[in-house]
């Protein structure tokens, strides 16, 4: 039998529930000691070094500093005070310049700037734009939930604020308190995938549950299903090896991390892909966190 292209070089199976791509992803001492987390212990080992050493240069213009900083702090909080900001951030940045003054401050004005985020920011609204075409909302059904008066039309009209989230009648929910409940109903409907399965996920780890939807997922690329698959590139400091998606992709899955990590300097890594969403064959879909 020929060798599919797709799948050639391909980590293989270790047993038939499950699949584990990246086995030489061990604990240990030369893993940590040529790791991303060390150098981020050393930088901020610096960052502290630094800080100090400018302290014991500076010592003798302290009280000019606690001035400077005082009217520093002052003009940013009225500027928190005042601006257009959700409550719950703008207490959390007060904090921040509290306990931070001169850190916080800076790191306030430099997200605010949204510096390398602008562009990400364009192309999502051009995205939007074209979904409001191609999913048009029924208003009857926002009408009748208005009606309703209970809540659940300010709601959704918050959610589409973001996007065009469209309401529908005459569908079925299946709630499941606990992520045991749902794994074995998730495993089935994969399963049963005709023509494509989404999934996009904040976090995705190694092991025994992954593992057994990647075996799957494998599965039904091989039989042609359009698979697609998204992480958050959080993921690649601390859960998964660097490049996680290139293996995954050698079994014929599209896959992509939401904005990886890199030594830039940009505020776009503030907003992360905290979604938790799984569709399939438009048909089926699994929405919440799993924990």
């Amino acid at each position: 039998m020929k060798k599919d292209k797709s799948t050639r070089g391909a980590p293989k199976p270790q047993n038939e529930r499950i699949l584990i791509l990246d086995r030489l992803h061990k604990k240990g001492f030369l893993q940590f000691f040529f790791s991303r987390g060390l150098g981020l212990l050393l930088l901020m080992a610096i960052q502290v070094f630094v800080v100090f050493f400018m302290y014991v240069l500076f010592a003798s213009y302290m009280p000019h500093y606690t001035v400077i900083q005082l009217l520093f702090q002052l003009a940013v909080l009225l500027y928190i005070f005042n601006c257009d900001m959700d409550s719950t951030p703008k207490l959390t940045w007060l904090w921040i310049i509290m306990l931070l003054p001169v850190p916080g401050s800076i790191l306030f004005l430099f997200t605010k700037t949204e510096f390398g985020y602008n562009k990400i920011k364009r192309s999502l609204q051009i995205i939007n734009e074209k979904q409001v075409e191609t999913i048009p909302a029924n208003e009857d059904v926002f009408n009748e939930i208005n009606d309703e008066s209970t809540g659940l039309y300010e709601l959704i009209t918050y959610i589409n604020k973001t996007g065009p989230f469209p309401v529908y009648n005459d569908t079925d929910v299946t709630y499941y308190p606990l992520g045991e409940d749902m794994y074995e109903a998730y495993l089935e409907e994969l399963s049963k995938a005709e023509k494509y399965i989404f999934i996009e996920f904040f976090i995705i780890e190694e092991g025994d549950m992954w593992g057994s939807i990647l075996k799957i997922l494998t599965e039904k690329a091989a039989q042609g299903v359009d698979v697609r698959v998204m992480y958050d590139g959080m993921c690649e400091i601390s859960a998964l090896p660097k490049s996680y998606y290139k293996l995954v992709r050698l079994f014929g899955i599209k896959c992509k991390p939401f904005l990886p990590i890199k030594p830039i300097l940009s505020t776009a890594y503030n907003y992360r892909d905290h979604r938790k969403i799984t569709v399939i064959d438009g048909k089926v879909s699994f929405t919440g966190g799993v924990n």
